[in-house]
């Protein structure tokens, strides 16, 4: 046993002793790509080697979740992944991959909220009017989303269950063309992330109501969450996190999220992030696990109850 601890602590003493390679399950430019580009220097400059993005984009993000999960647990391939990897363990009939059993939380290292924008020809002024007005108008209210069981679709799912309201989904792809349709009015409303609408709140093309985290962003402080505007604990974030492969060494993955929550918390890596509309997180990997765990949980009911079949 003696041997066995000296050897596991003399290989978290050397890792890492070559590159790194970080599979982002999304292409560059996205979110995630966005985040891991600011995080990962900072950690290989912590590290003393490469952390080299390695973008796998492709199936909603499964692609990648894959190509890491079946990789060597060695600590020399890495997952950053969005939220979404944890509402397509129930959007998805046959994956191949486990979230829960083939791969490793570190670290939950940042957040993004929603923020519920309307056009501003809607005659609402927050989320009090707009149920009122999608009650009394049933079925005649259309809202965007990015695609079918992305995560914008599954907040405003989330919020047209607990709301009790009838409002019609218009898939789009991606947030470009679902932002352009809902300044151009021909949508009435969309859950979208805070970069991508913000500019347009700002300039009046759209009216922000509220944002879907469970407490205010850091990125749009003056904007009410949800929860405060009369649906207590509605809360739907697409978080960012880095994960391992199943296996992978405790003393790797200690060393790598010690790491991590030291640099998402550090001022300087904290106000990259909140001006990319983004709040540091910095969970340790049972934080991270227990989120993981709820979210599979919390999405799996509302596909469900939606019947959201992925396309």
């Amino acid at each position: 046993m003696a041997l066995a601890l000296m050897s596991s602590a003399a290989i978290a003493q050397i890792y890492p002793s070559k590159p790194v390679r970080v599979v982002v399950s999304f292409p560059a430019g996205a979110g995630v790509d966005i985040v891991a580009r600011i995080v990962m220097p900072r950690l290989a400059d912590a590290l003393g080697q490469s952390f080299v993005i390695d973008n796998r984009s492709g199936a909603s993000g499964n692609l990648g979740s894959e190509v890491a999960a079946h990789a060597p647990p060695d600590g020399y391939t890495l997952l950053f992944t969005p939220a979404s990897v944890a509402s397509s363990q129930a959007l998805y009939s046959k994956l191949n991959y486990s979230l829960t059993k083939d791969l490793e939380p570190i670290s939950m290292v940042a957040a993004a909220a929603f923020v519920l924008v309307v056009h501003p020809s809607l005659p609402v002024k927050n989320v009090k009017e707009l149920i009122a007005m999608a009650k009394a108008k049933p079925g005649q209210l259309m809202y965007a989303s990015t695609g079918n069981g992305g995560s914008p679709h599954l907040a405003t799912e989330m919020f047209k269950q607990q709301a009790q309201i009838d409002i019609t989904h218009i898939p789009y792809k991606g947030t470009p063309p679902a932002v352009t349709d809902l300044i151009a009015g021909q949508v009435s409303m969309m859950f979208a992330n805070t970069l991508s609408v913000l500019p347009y709140v700002n300039s009046g093309r759209l009216r922000a109501l509220a944002i879907s985290s469970a407490k205010r962003s850091a990125a749009a402080p003056g904007i009410p969450t949800i929860a405060e505007t009369g649906m207590p604990g509605f809360d739907s974030v697409t978080w960012f996190g880095v994960l391992a492969p199943a296996g992978t060494p405790r003393e790797i993955v200690g060393k790598l999220g010690a790491e991590l929550r030291r640099i998402a918390q550090s001022r300087a890596v904290a106000d990259q992030l909140i001006a990319q509309g983004a709040d540091p997180i910095g969970s340790s990997a049972e934080e991270f696990a227990a989120r993981i765990k709820s979210d599979i949980a919390k999405w799996a009911v509302i596909i469900k109850t939606a019947g959201i079949k992925a396309e």
